[in-house]
């Protein structure tokens, strides 16, 4: 077991990613999907795949692209998003092959009002493409969720028309999942809400797989964004299994999970009910929330641990005399930071089946 020879350190694009992909589905593993806001948090993240073994996928939101791009940049017209993802993208670029593991390089939610972000995006990677001939990014996700299921399923037919003629994933989302993400709120939205058919995904199913293999469907099954207590959340992984086998029955196909899912919201969510939803066809879930506290609890516990050396450049429990300098130089606590997150990270690859996925073989 292991992907020495099936797939390239780097970023993934393409053959590579669906093979990826497959390998995943095939064999009950699921890839964590952080987002990240900063080059601090994309080396987090790219260390902790190192470190555990296993292939990642790194995304950007609209919200976390516009900041790396600096607040100093307006985003009028999306300009702010579409930079920082492409800036954060090329970082990853240049980087994913030095840590030494597979990649996938991904946007996240991008709802309607946001298309002028996902063009953007877009452009890049067709300008890429043919530089390249690879998509600057693996795959891009388009939440239509919001609006109605003919209109969600048009657009990302559209759109997945122009990805696949560069070789490009797209991620979709039907149904809703609860709490709020990004510029989609769903704060209000009832319990029994939650819940995607297994006919709204094998609509889904249907109109993309007649252009290209290369997608996945977000279906909700009681998830919620944000943050909750473990049992908060009441998910029903089971559904997922229930849609793979209506769309088998469907399509007459050979495959016991024909369709690659994704999970959002997993916050909150046990890790049987992780393992059960990876096991039903699920290939990645999205980690933000988590990461986030873990991060700053990095900065936190620094400055507990060092509130002597804080107060001031100069004067500490040692002497009135004495420099602070190596203790509030930011290489030292944000390494604070990204050591915290790395350990979040870590349990997210845990819960997943994501452990040593690259294999013993796998060349250091």
């Amino acid at each position: 077991m292991g992907l020495q020879g099936i797939v390239p350190p780097g970023v993934v694009t393409g053959d590579n990613l669906y093979k990826l992909m497959k390998y995943c589905r095939d064999n009950n593993v699921a890839l964590p999907a952080f987002n990240c806001t900063s080059s601090s948090t994309i080396n987090a993240v790219l260390q902790a795949a190192r470190d555990i073994n296993s292939p990642v996928i790194i995304q950007f939101s609209n919200g976390g692209a516009a900041f790396l791009a600096g607040k100093g940049i307006k985003n009028t017209k999306e300009k702010a998003a579409i930079l920082g993802s492409i800036a954060g993208a090329q970082h990853v670029r240049l980087m994913a092959k030095h840590y030494n593991v597979p990649v996938v390089l991904h946007s996240d939610h991008c709802a309607k009002k946001l298309l002028p972000w996902f063009d953007g995006m877009l452009e890049a990677d067709e300008e890429y493409f043919k530089a390249n001939g690879e998509p600057l990014f693996s795959s891009h996700m388009l939440d239509l969720s919001e609006e109605y299921d003919e209109e969600n399923i048009a657009t990302c037919v559209k759109y997945f028309k122009r990805m696949a003629k560069i070789n490009q994933w797209l991620e979709m989302e039907i149904g809703i999942t609860g709490g709020e993400e990004d510029g989609v709120d769903n704060t209000g939205v009832k319990a029994d809400e939650l819940y995607t058919t297994s006919e709204q995904v094998f609509k889904v199913y249907k109109a993309l797989s007649e252009i290209s293999p290369m997608f996945s469907i977000a279906a909700a099954f009681g998830n919620v964004h944000g943050v909750y207590k473990a049992g908060n959340v009441v998910l029903s992984p089971h559904l997922l299994g229930q849609h793979q086998k209506y769309i088998k029955e469907k399509v007459k196909s050979s495959d016991e999970k024909p369709a690659f899912l994704v999970m959002h919201g997993g916050s909150g969510s046990t890790e049987a009910e992780i393992r059960e939803a990876v096991s039903n066809g699920v290939i990645k879930m999205n980690i933000d929330t988590d990461t986030q506290w873990a991060y700053w609890e990095g900065i936190k516990n620094f400055y507990n641990k060092n509130q002597g050396y804080l107060q001031g450049q100069v004067g500490n429990p040692e002497g009135e005399d004495k420099p602070n300098k190596k203790f509030y130089d930011p290489r030292v606590w944000i390494r604070s930071a990204e050591e915290s997150m790395i350990k979040r990270a870590h349990q997210s690859f845990q819960n997943l089946n994501g452990v040593n996925v690259l294999g013993d073989s796998w060349a250091k």
